[in-house]
């Protein structure tokens, strides 16, 4: 018989060469595209539990999981009389998310954003004047028990969310409203904290748990890692209220401490986020930078030498997020309840070799307090840059969900033709605002009819050159800087 005879060697090269085949393969895998990663954007639902008066008593009385079957009843013979005097006597300057809006919101969110793998709510959960409303309907209330409702209102939106999207994680910023004491006003180390850190971090997994409920019960932040399939991608929720220009402590105190401690724990973060080589995204409520309407509503003319007024009381958040810029992917916030963005970028000399600028968005509100539609908005993420490569913004056809219709109002790659939602996109569009002062480009006029739901702004179109300014530069300096070097239509 005819035998082939293979050299000794065939039996190490075939070894070698399956190898190869096998390294070769695996590199293939890992450098294919990966899918995007939908995601859900809330802020500023503002969830008003006293629409009806009437049944303000029974949700007091019943644990959250009979808050469902108490709203969805039929409403009290005069709630809309009830609710209006009560608006007036707390000095509304508009309704907040109802239970209808709510429900109706949530079916939109389970047909427009099918197959999430994650939620974040930019904070304020709670209705405005929350505070004033209570103590008109419970004026003898006993100690505790308003702390007692504030809990029970946060937790019944959080389950609403679950139960939305069972399975889904969410995570949740607080915002000025959500406290146990009032507008802009917060106890760090407080019991209050405490039990909300057990009720956001509930779905975390076990060994972030823990650590997340720690420095909840300090001060409301935290830090935990985002799902499968998002790769080596940190959220670092922030509770910036306690570096809010309004912020007081129950007592009705200023007191720095909370915000200090908050700014060494986020550096810790940050730093040890950059040593493992992980992504980070970061979420507060109230941006940072100027607040541009406060300041051109009160005719502060800054090319005068008056400084503008800011959202924060410093400079140190913004400096210390886009020190580690390059570890930041993206920066999320609320509280303006409109459809913004913003470019964090070094300022005032404060450059480095590891700073950088960052993408913010600012996700507008579920709430039409402001007249503004209801919206929320379906993200796509690039699980391996943990950048945010598109978004869609879905609004609602009327302010009070009864019988609205959700369709989406435009999408970001579309209507502003640019790749992604990042650095570069960003500071592209900001760079074309600032050398558009009539505001008459395409982009221009698209964000225009973005960034307010509903309508365009008519303050925002006579002051667009201040306000493009704005969105590049948060430091009161460099705003200043940049409003006083362009030509202006109406203005400071």
């Amino acid at each position: 018989m005819f035998r082939i005879r293979f050299p000794r060697v065939f039996p190490a090269f075939l070894c070698f060469s399956m190898l190869l085949a096998g390294s070769a393969l695996a590199q293939s895998h890992s450098s294919a595209k990966l899918a995007p990663v939908p995601a859900l954007l809330l802020s500023d639902i503002h969830f008003e539990p006293f629409a009806d008066p009437g049944k303000a008593p029974q949700l007091a009385a019943a644990p959250v999981s009979e808050w469902q079957a108490i709203l969805s009843a039929a409403p009290s013979p005069d709630s809309a009389l009830r609710f209006a005097a009560l608006q007036q006597q707390c000095h509304s300057k508009g309704e907040d998310t109802t239970y209808t809006l709510f429900a109706s919101s949530l079916q939109a969110m389970r047909a427009q954003a099918v197959g999430v793998k994650f939620i974040t709510v930019s904070g304020d959960l709670m209705a405005h004047q929350f505070d004033c409303k209570f103590n008109a309907l419970f004026p003898h209330a006993a100690p505790g028990d308003y702390r007692a409702f504030a809990e029970k209102t946060l937790a019944y939106v959080q389950s609403e969310l679950t139960t939305a999207f069972p399975g889904v994680p969410l995570y949740i910023a607080l915002g000025n409203n959500d406290s146990d004491c009032g507008d802009y006003q917060l106890d760090p180390h407080s019991a209050f904290l405490a039990d909300e850190g057990k009720t956001v971090s509930a779905g975390f997994p076990a060994p972030e748990r823990a650590a997340a409920q720690h420095s909840f019960a300090a001060g409301g932040y935290y830090s935990v890692a985002l799902p499968a399939p998002m790769r080596s991608t940190r959220l670092l929720v922030l509770n910036d209220i306690f570096m809010s220009k309004s912020y007081s402590t129950c007592a009705g105190q200023p007191d720095p401490a909370g915000a200090e401690e908050q700014l060494t724990w986020l550096r810790q973060q940050l730093v040890e986020a950059r040593t493992r080589h992980e992504k980070v995204w970061v979420m507060g409520h109230i941006p940072p930078g100027v607040n541009l309407y406060s300041t051109a509503s009160k005719g502060t003319n800054v090319c005068a030498g008056k400084k503008p007024i800011m959202f924060l009381n410093s400079e140190e958040l913004p400096n210390l997020l886009t020190e580690y810029g390059h570890e930041i992917s993206l920066a999320l916030f609320g509280h303006t309840h409109m459809d913004e963005l913003r470019l964090l970028q070094p300022e005032g000399g404060k450059k480095n070799s590891g700073s950088a600028a960052i993408a913010l968005k600012i996700v507008p509100s579920i709430s039409p307090v402001h007249g503004n539609r209801p919206t929320f908005t379906v993200a796509q993420i690039d699980p391996a840059t943990a950048e945010l490569k598109d978004y869609r913004v879905i609004a609602a056809s009327n302010l009070t969900g009864i019988a609205a219709e959700w369709r989406e109002e435009y999408d970001f790659a579309k209507a502003y033709n640019e790749p992604a939602f990042d650095r570069a996109s960003v500071e592209d569009l900001v760079k074309g605002f600032n050398a558009d002062p009539g505001s008459a480009s395409p982009s221009s006029h698209q964000y225009l009819h973005n960034v307010f739901t509903g309508g365009m702004i008519p303050i925002l179109k006579l002051f667009w050159s201040q306000y493009a300014c704005s969105l590049g530069h948060t430091s009161a300096a460099d705003y200043a800087a940049c409003v006083c070097a362009t030509p202006s239509v109406g203005g400071e």
